[in-house]
Formats: structure tokens, sequence, C-alpha cells
């Protein structure tokens, strides 16, 4: 459980962001973060059902960014953080993660959805047959690198997110507290 201090910071946060993330959320996120003020922690709140994981990793290494300039960000997922959600908060380290009573974090695989029409000469079908498979392998690289993020300094294996993920993996925020995936519940 966080200290007296630390939860009276966590319930206002600065930045609040529901909804799917999306260009939409990104813009919000930049608007609010450009209005924040410049000293003491900044608490980031959001709510999301999920969305685009590459807006979602953007946003993750613009908290990056600003933590290695020394800022204090601190994130505080409310009622649900499903998929993108879950990729922005590994943009935190366990340290800065909070969730209230309630909440559920949901980590699932990247989809894909997409038809491969083949026309033109043979070699040219092989290329794009190529090009489809490199998007493939480079998406699961970039999807284990999220889930690294998130697992890291936690109870959690990469592993065990892994084997998990496919089957939409739901965690309350008891159990992330537990496993060691969040600093607190509030």
């Amino acid at each position: 459980m966080p200290d007296i201090d630390q939860t009276t910071v966590l319930t206002s946060p600065q930045l609040r962001l529901v909804g799917g993330v999306d260009e939409a959320m990104y813009n919000e996120f930049r608007r609010q973060l450009g209005a924040a003020p410049d000293d003491g922690p900044l608490v980031i709140n959001i709510t999301t059902l999920g969305g685009n994981p590459e807006i979602a990793r953007c946003m993750a290494d613009d908290i990056r960014l600003l933590r290695e300039a020394k800022r204090e960000l601190l994130f505080l997922g409310k009622a649900a953080v499903y998929s993108a959600g879950a990729t922005f908060m590994a943009g935190f380290p366990v340290s800065a993660r909070y969730l209230t009573k309630g909440t559920r974090l949901m980590v699932h695989e990247r989809h894909l959805s997409k038809t491969i029409n083949l026309s033109g000469p043979l070699r040219s079908c092989t290329d794009q047959l190529k090009a489809a498979l490199h998007e493939i392998e480079h998406s699961i690289n970039i999807e284990e690198e999220g889930f690294s993020a998130l697992c890291d300094g936690s109870d959690v294996s990469f592993d065990e997110i892994r084997s998990k993920a496919p089957d939409n993996w739901y965690i309350p925020a008891d159990e992330a507290l537990d496993r060691g995936l969040i600093a607190g519940v509030i």
C-alpha cells in the first residue's frame, strides 16, 4: 500500500485519459502534458479497453524521455487497463505503477487481419509473401519487448505472459499487486 502522501498525490492526477488508445488520445495526452505543472510528481491516469499498440508505445516513449530528464511520473490505472493500456503501463517501472481497487489489466497477443493477394511474376509473389512474413516476425519481436517491459521487476516471468497472452489474460488489481506488476492498489 502506498504511503499517505503518495495516495494523496495519486488521487489528483494531472493527466486523465479515457477511451481508445488512438491518435486522438495521443493528442490529448500531449495537450494535457503541455498544460501540466513543471515540478512535482506527475500522475497519469488511464482507463482504456485498448487500441493501437504503436500509439501506446509512442506514449510510453514520451514517458521514458521525461523520466530520463529526471521527472517523477506515476501511472494510475482505473477500471480497465486493457491491451494497449497495458503496453503504455509497461513504460513505467513497477515502482511507479498503481491501480485502483477493482481495476483489471488485460494482456493479449497482437492481432493481424490481412489478406494477401498474389499477383504478378512468380518471383514477385515470393517477395510479397516474404514481406508479409517479415511484418509478422517484426510485430512478434515488438510484442515480446513489451511483454519483457511489463514483467521486468515483477514475479511474473516473460514465459508466463507469453503463454497466457493468446487467451487474453485478465489480471485483477490485487493479483497484479501480489505478483509485483504494480507498486500498489488505492
